[in-house]
């Protein structure tokens, strides 16, 4: 299983890296380690530590869970759960949200009013 899930890791890691324009180059000197190991994470040879999945974490701008998304073994948060940790990704979604341009916002300000309204007859 711990193969499965570094080839999973690496490629949510290749993804997210070429979805933001990064050469591994970059992302390699960000977390202070080599184009080469970072090479290495992305064809799943080898593991990603938590202290590197931070620092990747981190520089992408992803939360960590992102990279245990769609893995087949991932258990899922339950409801409950959520509900006793409030602060579950506010942290992320306040800095993705204070990055968009004013424009963005407005939009997404938009729809949000579009949709509880959507709820309140629906």
């Amino acid at each position: 299983m711990e193969g499965n899930f570094n080839i999973h890791l690496g490629k949510k890691l290749r993804m997210r890296r070429l979805s933001l324009g990064l050469t591994q180059t970059k992302v390699a000197q960000a977390i202070n380690v080599t184009f080469q190991q970072i090479q290495k994470y992305e064809k799943g040879t080898n593991g990603v530590s938590s202290n590197r999945l931070m620092q990747l974490s981190h520089f992408l701008k992803v939360p960590i869970i992102y990279f245990f998304e769609d893995y087949k073994d991932f258990k899922e948060i339950s409801q409950s759960e959520i509900n006793n940790n409030d602060d579950l990704n506010y942290s992320f979604l306040s800095r993705t949200f204070a990055s968009l341009s004013k424009s963005q916002k407005e939009k997404i300000l938009q729809i949000l009013g579009n949709t509880s309204k959507f709820e309140k007859t629906g």
